[in-house]
C-alpha cells in the first residue's frame, strides 16, 4: 500500500483557481512531473484537487487527444465551450469531456461569491482520433457510480480500459476492490486493508494498494481507478 496526502504537497494553481496535484504521470509531464506525486493507473494521468475563487475561472483553453473528468465536490461551476456551452455543473455532478482528435477548449467559472471545490482528472484515450463528446453525471447518493471506462458496445459512458468509480459509503459500509486501484478519499473517512497492511485515511488521501477492503467510519466519498486486462 502506498500513500500521498493532500496535505504534504505544495498549493499551487493558475488562472482565478488554486490547487494540490497529486497524479503528474511522467508519460504527459515528462521531467515537468511534479515532486512526490504519484504516476497514475492504466491511461489515468492527472489528479487536481481544487478551489475555485470566489468569481474565478479557468479562462478558455484547448485540449486535444485527453479526457478530462471533473468531478464537483461543493459550489458550482458554469461550463462554457465547444462542447455542451451553458451546462451547469453542481454539487455531487460529475461531467466527462472527450477532447479526440477533433479536440475541444472549455472555460469553468465559479459563478458564485464564495470557493468551491472541484476535483480535476485526465485519461489518456486507448486509440487516438476518436470524435469530441461531453456526457454528464448525477452520483448515486449510495454505492457505486461508473463515470468513465466501458466497452463500445455500451454508451453508458465513454469506452476505455482505464475504469472510474465514484464510491459513496455510509458509515460502517464496506466494499471490496479487487484489483489493483488507485482510491483518492475526497470527503470523510475511511480504513483500508489489503493482505499487508491497514491506514486510516481521510479527505485528501490518495492510497496505491492491491486487493482492498474499504471500511467507511464516517459517510465517505472515495475516486477509485482502475484498468481491466
Amino acid at each position: 500500500m502506498q500513500i500521498l496526502s493532500r496535505k504534504s504537497l505544495p498549493l499551487g494553481g493558475f488562472a482565478g483557481l488554486t490547487e494540490h496535484r497529486l497524479v503528474t504521470d511522467r508519460r504527459v509531464f515528462g521531467n515537468r512531473k511534479a515532486a512526490n506525486t504519484f504516476d497514475g493507473i492504466g491511461n489515468f494521468v492527472y489528479l487536481a484537487d481544487a478551489q475555485f475563487n470566489p468569481r474565478g475561472q479557468t479562462h478558455l483553453h484547448p485540449h486535444k487527444e485527453i479526457d478530462v473528468i471533473s468531478i464537483m465536490m461543493d459550489g458550482r461551476v458554469s461550463h462554457e465551450g465547444s462542447l455542451e456551452h451553458g451546462q451547469s455543473l453542481n454539487a455531487g455532478e460529475a461531467q466527462i469531456q472527450r477532447a479526440g482528435g477533433e479536440g475541444f477548449s472549455h472555460n469553468e467559472v465559479n459563478p458564485d461569491n464564495s470557493k468551491n471545490r472541484m476535483l480535476q482528472l485526465w485519461v489518456l484515450p486507448d486509440e487516438s482520433g476518436q470524435p469530441a463528446g461531453y456526457k454528464h453525471y448525477k452520483l448515486k447518493a449510495n454505492g457505486v457510480t461508473r463515470i468513465y471506462g466501458g466497452t463500445k458496445s455500451q454508451s453508458e459512458t465513454f469506452d476505455s480500459k482505464t475504469y472510474i468509480d465514484i464510491v459513496r459509503l455510509a458509515a460502517n459500509e464496506s466494499i471490496k476492490l479487487d484489483k489493483e486501484v488507485l482510491a483518492y478519499v475526497s470527503k470523510g473517512n475511511a480504513q483500508f486493508a489489503d493482505e499487508n497492511s491497514t491506514f486510516n485515511a481521510e479527505d485528501g488521501d490518495l492510497i496505491r494498494s492491491y486487493q482492498t477492503q474499504i471500511t467507511a467510519t464516517t459517510d465517505v466519498e472515495i475516486v477509485v481507478v482502475s484498468k481491466q486486462a
